[in-house]
């Protein structure tokens, strides 16, 4: 099959979050399993800056945004790692050569609803410029949701365009693409359009509405999120039209890159191990107390490496800290995020300088050695639509204490008496969300840790999880032939 990504960001090139991740490795594993790949972006200044190999093609394309005709050119560049999977890049200066991707500290750019309406049009133009035989288009989030749309609508009696089958990639929905009704007339579709069946939402445009109106094939990023966004505690409004469409939603878990995230051939960590020879991960360990300034102690080490914010269940941690230094155990955090949060855990590290080291930036590097290095990891998310760092955790043999929730629920298995018996236990985790449960949850893993036996049996069976992306690859490419196979 010949497959189409198009996703605003994808690393090595532009990345603000896990969707860059995915959009770039999960195309190394679909060329792996015989598909042929190419991939749209914009692009971004910070490509231009990054020294990549991307050129200036001869390919030029006009595209309307209301009432004007914008220019697009077409770069080239061939994704690292991959045999032959060409990454196309679309550039139009007045929208994407910014220093950010999407907004500054102050709020989105204005014109997201331009910028993102043009590259819609732009990636369709750019395939029938090239004359790519296409059979689907892969869309990823509401930056690319209008090109399901389009391909019903303006683009259908294109003849290179109209057998493309489309699938659309949620990975968060509380990102939606919401604009003024006035932005409508910006995408050149026909008015009647604006609909609450179709792209209208209380009043506005929504573009993610649009792609989950008019996509072949829905997925999310878990099981257990396809069937969270259908209510209304997880649906951010979308709940209905969700429900509406639910026989063309599927989740599918992202993948992990276990070249880059494995104990055993770490670049970042100072001691590599594996499941059968744990000795490393005691090592790193002790490097990681020293290099946080942390005594050396018998105490179970925790660590967190999230986004600050409400979402990430922090403030649940905050309200329990007080209680929780009085245990024996250490703690490291690591993450940027909300002002208040920041504040809050510096105030905490003050007071309990020997028990809690809070790291307000992002390190990978310090990411990597709070992996290896700790004993139990904490990701009480309110919600998780799949969550990576809990799949790097397991790997690491460093145990997860999550939230039953979305992709954690799809990938932790509680340590109850039961699992822990017949040997499937991977984590902890809890139902609610609270701040009570949090405590109580991280209790049960400090009992369990007291007994080194059980701890190295759910230790061991945490790093015989298999999360890698080749699995979800194959699911992708059986998803890929059932819409080929649909009328």
């Amino acid at each position: 099959m010949k497959i189409a990504e198009v996703s605003p960001e994808i690393i090595p090139y532009a990345k603000t979050g896990g969707l860059a991740d995915v959009a770039g490795t999960l195309p190394l594993y679909l060329e792996k399993a015989g598909q042929e790949i190419s991939i749209f972006m914009p692009l971004y200044k910070s490509v231009r800056e990054s020294g990549m190999d991307v050129r200036l093609t001869n390919i030029t394309f006009d595209v309307p945004v209301g009432n004007v005709v914008c220019t697009g050119h077409l770069w080239k560049g061939v994704l690292p790692g991959a045999k032959n999977i060409v990454v196309y890049f679309i550039q139009n200066d007045e929208y994407y050569d910014r220093d950010a991707l999407y907004g500054t500290e102050s709020g989105d750019y204005p014109d997201n609803a331009e910028r993102f309406i043009f590259l819609s049009r732009a990636v369709l133009e750019a395939i029938k410029k090239l004359e790519l035989s296409i059979d689907v288009i892969h869309c990823h989030d509401w930056q690319t949701a209008l090109i399901p749309v389009y391909l019903k609508t303006l683009y259908a009696h294109e003849k290179i365009l109209s057998a493309m089958k489309t699938v659309l990639t949620i990975h968060n929905l509380a990102y939606q693409g919401l604009f003024q009704r006035e932005d409508m007339k910006l995408t050149g579709l026909d008015q009647s359009l604006f609909n609450p069946s179709q792209l209208e939402h209380w009043g506005k445009i929504n573009f993610l509405k649009g792609g989950i109106v008019f996509s072949d094939i829905l997925t999310t990023v878990s099981r257990q999120y396809a069937e969270e966004i259908k209510t209304v505690e997880f649906g951010c409004g979308l709940e209905g039209v969700l429900k509406e469409h639910e026989n063309r939603l599927s989740g599918i878990i992202n993948g992990v890159d276990y070249k880059q995230w494995s104990p055993e051939n770490d670049k970042f960590i100072s001691h590599e191990y594996n499941s059968g020879d744990l000795r490393g991960k005691a090592l790193c360990k002790k490097h990681l107390r020293k290099l946080l300034n942390l005594p050396q102690s018998k105490a179970p080490l925790l660590g967190m490496i999230s986004r600050l914010a409400e979402q990430k269940g922090v403030d649940l941690l905050i309200a329990i800290m007080d209680e929780l230094m009085k245990r024996d155990l250490q703690l490291v955090i690591l993450g940027i995020g909300e002002e208040k949060y920041h504040q809050m855990l510096r105030e905490a590290a003050s007071r309990y300088k020997e028990k809690l080291s809070a790291n307000i930036m992002f390190d990978n590097q310090l990411a990597h050695q709070i992996e290896a290095g700790a004993d139990i990891f904490l990701m009480p998310s309110k919600y998780e639509p799949c969550g990576l760092s809990q799949m790097y955790s397991l790997k690491y043999g460093t145990i997860p204490v999550v939230r039953e929730t979305g992709g954690l629920a799809d990938t932790i298995i509680d340590a109850n008496d039961e699992n822990l018996r017949n040997r499937t236990a991977t984590g902890f985790t809890m139902k609610g969300y609270s701040a009570a449960e949090l405590l109580f949850t991280i209790d049960r893993a400090l009992e369990l840790y007291k007994s080194r036996t059980k701890w190295n049996t759910l230790r061991k069976n945490a790093m015989k999880q298999d999360w890698s992306w080749n699995k979800s690859a194959r699911e992708y490419v059986e998803l890929f032939k059932s819409v080929l196979a649909k009328e």
